[in-house]
């Protein structure tokens, strides 16, 4: 009975997408503002501050990651200034953007409800291992890893709100989760698209999930990707059943699947440290 209800549903919101009758999420005011800040060669530390200042939640939450051990300083933050000229401009626009979208993953439903939340609990788990993958491993920037993990399941929210107005759809567990296995993926990186990220950024849910990819070098798909495979390690998810030494993402990272977990031992408190200081 799922599978052709996954495949109507499908139709349906590729249908919706292209009449333009699929609500798609709009990046938050204050994300468009730290942004637009960010990419003026211009601006200061007290021209973002002035912006984040506008928002108690989110200057709450810089302070917080800049007291927390992944910036490691000996002396406590209490204000935002002082916090954003720890975290510098780079990290702090990236950080903002990041959590700004939290706030989007909320519903009315329940069960949809449900399901944003875990939706965005996996998304700063796979953002905290992105960033120390990309700092230990590779060249990329961090903070860009960091947020790449933070909206690789950005394109999950439409199909989630589809689903709060589709009775079937929501009644039935298996089909709203082969669905967002799916279509998230491509959707993900529309809306990115839509919202003018960085292309680097913009392949990251189209990519994420192809095992097989090869490219010249590491990019942030790779630190995305093994980030999710090393995150389902001693589990019985599906993605433990794949070959993994089959899979280049690993090898162009430096990284042996094989002896994974113990590579990863090193680096898992950063992990934690990380993960606790994007937690709200």
């Amino acid at each position: 009975m799922a599978i052709p209800l996954v495949q109507q549903v499908k139709q349906d919101i590729i249908q919706a997408l292209e009449n333009d009758e699929l609500v798609l999420p709009t990046l938050p005011e204050i994300a468009l503002q730290v942004r637009e800040v960010a990419e003026n060669v211009t601006s200061s530390i007290s021209d973002l501050t002035k912006i984040l200042g506008r928002d108690a939640a989110l200057s709450a939450r810089m302070i917080k990651v800049a007291n927390s051990p992944l910036i490691r300083t000996s002396s406590p933050v209490s204000d935002l200034n002082t916090a954003v000229s720890r975290l510098g401009i780079d990290l702090t626009s990236n950080l903002a953007m990041g959590l700004a979208m939290e706030q989007m993953f909320q519903a009315t439903s329940d069960v949809v409800d449900k399901r944003m939340r875990s939706c965005w609990s996996k998304s700063v788990e796979i953002a905290a291992s992105s960033q120390v993958l990309a700092r230990h491993f590779t060249n990329l920037q961090p903070d860009q890893a960091l947020l790449a993990g933070l909206i690789h399941q950005i394109g999950k929210l439409p199909i989630l709100a589809f689903a709060e107005n589709n009775e079937s759809l929501l009644n039935d567990s298996f089909a709203l989760g082969k669905v967002l296995s799916v279509l998230h993926p491509s959707l993900g990186s529309y809306i990115l698209k839509m919202w003018d990220f960085p292309e680097e950024l913009v392949a990251v849910p189209k990519n994420y999930l192809i095992f097989d990819r090869t490219v010249d070098k590491v990019d942030y798909a790779d630190i995305v990707q093994v980030a999710t495979l090393q995150s389902y390690a001693g589990t019985d998810h599906p993605y433990t059943k794949l070959d993994w030494t089959k899979i280049s993402s690993f090898d162009r990272l430096g990284l042996d699947p094989t002896t994974l977990i113990a590579e990863m031992e090193g680096i898992s408190e950063e992990v934690t440290e990380t993960q606790g200081a994007l937690g709200g």
